[in-house]
């Protein structure tokens, strides 16, 4: 076998990682569905870890990160049954699936409080070899001034503090690296990604293209407070991916960065546009077995897609060629749209005036160049063979299909795939 991973920070770990499994399996590789976004009790969302768990199993999931908020789901930690986001009706719920001799309760001045179990305690109750697997997760949220800056860390083995710093793209950088250090301490693959750059206003594209090691971030988070669409002067978190992939590409020499669709899920009781449901985005990772280790190699090595509801047959990212197949539904249409961006581009970009009744400060515009739609399809399989002169080619299949519960009333169902690079073997 020869690895053929583009050259990042990682890179030589990953390769070592496909060789083993490609040595120690003969399994054929297939499509495995995942959220890597998704906050319990543990922080602020609103339901018990298993009850979590079980609502992705239940709904066709094969893994699961929850990743709470500078929290590794380890320890012993009580909440207030009356002062928690799900109150009684949550509690109730909780009781009566699991029941008295699983749910450990004790009363504190007359407040009834109940004991979360770790994941260690209750990820045997959900996990099955090659059908669902829980990944450790811990979303490092850290900040610069009032601006929040969090990544997810997923495989995460021990907790990671945040880890601060001089400027924005100093925090994202410390924090990235302190994933790394982990990982080489420890030995266990794990990666960082970054979320929801949007919320908050907290990262321009700037500070994206520019973070060293990091290969992901997320292109649709699906939490109705974190702008993936931007606004009139903040460009939207798809226009950030093509810029940061361009200047990645070129001129930095940092290699692809990959997108993922995640829930960021906080509600599971009451549903709507307004709330913070699961169920609205996850990735789809190809690897021969559900383990942590396939999964990240696989992802390392950019073999998934990121989805809102469309379902890809195949996905072969080749040299010079990317190529895609929809597994269609009956009586939805499908537009495939191929978006690239070629050598040469200008890389100039100017600062808009800031706007007076918008007082977030406008994103810089650049050409639009960067990001062309380079061909056009209607069906449900097409193919885009490089001219010669494209630093990347990226897939975006658009469908008709309105996305249930999302947090738009007039989403549509998506799918993007990952950048096949000019240099890419």
């Amino acid at each position: 076998m020869i690895c053929s991973v583009p050259l990042f920070r990682n890179a030589i770990a990953t390769c070592a990682l496909l060789l083993l499994v490609n040595s120690v399996t003969a399994a054929e590789p297939r499509w495995w569905k995942g959220n890597l976004h998704t906050h319990s009790f543990w922080s602020d969302g609103d339901d018990y870890p298993e009850m979590i768990a079980e609502w992705y199993k239940t709904n066709g999931y094969n893994f699961l990160a929850l990743s709470d908020h500078n929290v590794v789901l380890e320890g012993e930690k009580w909440i207030t049954i009356t002062n928690s986001k799900g109150g009684q009706e949550a509690f109730d719920r909780y009781l009566k699936r699991f029941g008295n001799r699983w749910v450990k309760t004790r009363h504190v001045l007359r407040v009834e409080q109940v004991r979360l179990k770790t994941l260690k305690q209750f990820r045997g109750h959900f996990e099955q070899r090659d059908r669902f697997l829980m990944i450790p997760s811990e979303e490092i949220s850290d900040k610069f001034g009032k601006l929040p800056i969090h990544l997810n860390a997923s495989n995460v083995r021990k907790l990671i503090k945040p880890q601060g710093g001089s400027n924005v793209l100093d925090v994202l950088q410390h924090n990235v690296d302190a994933v790394f250090a982990q990982r080489a301490e420890t030995g266990e693959p794990m990666f960082p990604h970054i979320n929801h750059p949007n919320f908050g206003w907290a990262l321009t594209v700037e500070d994206l293209m520019q973070v060293k090691g990091d290969q992901f971030f997320e292109v649709y988070n699906g939490h109705p407070a974190v702008h993936n669409e931007g606004t009139n002067n903040r460009m939207s978190t798809e226009r950030m991916w093509d810029i940061a992939l361009a200047f990645r590409a070129s001129r930095l020499k940092l290699g692809p960065l990959f997108a993922l669709a995640v829930d960021d899920s906080h509600e599971y009781h009451k549903w709507g546009t307004k709330n913070v449901n699961p169920g609205r985005g996850w990735v789809m990772v190809r690897a021969p077995r559900l383990r942590a280790e396939t999964i990240i190699a696989a992802m390392e090595a950019g073999d998934f897609y990121a989805s809102t509801g469309v379902r890809l047959k195949d996905v072969r990212r080749e040299k010079g060629v990317l190529s895609l197949a929809v597994e269609a539904e009956p009586n939805v249409t499908y537009t495939i749209q191929f978006i690239g961006t070629r050598k040469g581009f200008d890389p100039t970009s100017t600062m808009p005036e800031p706007n007076k009744t918008n007082p977030v400060a406008p994103s810089r515009v650049y050409t639009p160049q960067i990001g062309e739609i380079l061909s056009t399809t209607t069906g449900t399989q097409a193919s885009y063979a490089f001219d010669g002169d494209e630093l990347y080619v990226r897939a975006k299949v658009i469908s008709s299909k309105p996305k249930a519960n999302g947090y738009r009333s007039d989403e549509v169902e998506i799918a993007w795939t990952q950048p096949l690079l000019a240099n890419a073997e």
